[in-house]
């Protein structure tokens, strides 16, 4: 089983892979549009972490191979972890590993049609969310580092995330 990893299953995937492979989704992007009511914010005063939206353009991750034998206890820590709302949606998606292999993995995309699907905040006003917002696994900041160094340690670009970064440092005075 192959699972697509875009945010914080790039640094947290909450197993060891068996295989890990750069891979490209077509028809989607990365985009901190998902209020965070659980794991970087609260109901109170939500944060906000990454989901795959549909839209022009490819989203570069990482296309993750569990054991053989751990496919099922994968599959549902994912669903725990991921479907704690309803907001994502879990798909099989197509996608085309760096060495050229096409698989089928399980993705979480963004429900358009749940109450926590943020679509038009600003670059602006992402930051000032993810500056402030703490939730149960801790500051909605750490999720936005940690994915946005993943990013670049794998060499993906992604300005958006790198502006956002430049941002909540400066407004957080880390």
């Amino acid at each position: 089983m192959w699972v697509f990893a875009y945010g914080s299953l790039l640094w947290n995937p909450g197993f060891t892979p068996a295989e890990q492979v750069r891979a490209d989704v077509p028809g989607y992007g990365r985009s901190f549009c998902m209020w965070s009511i659980h794991h970087r914010g609260s109901e109170d005063d939500p944060g906000l972490v990454l989901a795959l939206d549909r839209g022009a353009g490819v989203c570069a991750g990482m296309a993750l191979r569990t054991q053989d034998a751990e496919a099922d206890t994968v599959l549902a820590m994912l669903r725990e972890r991921e479907l704690i709302s309803s907001a994502y949606e879990e798909v099989w998606l197509p996608l085309t590993l760096s060495d050229g292999r096409q698989v089928d993995a399980v993705t979480y995309v963004i429900n358009r049609d749940h109450v926590q699907y943020c679509p038009d905040l600003t670059l602006e006003r992402q930051a000032q969310i993810i500056a402030h917002a703490v939730g149960g696994r801790g500051p909605n900041r750490e999720y936005l580092y940690n994915t946005a160094q993943l990013l670049r340690d794998l060499d993906i670009p992604d300005p958006d995330m790198d502006w956002l970064t430049t941002r909540v440092r400066e407004l957080s005075h880390d």
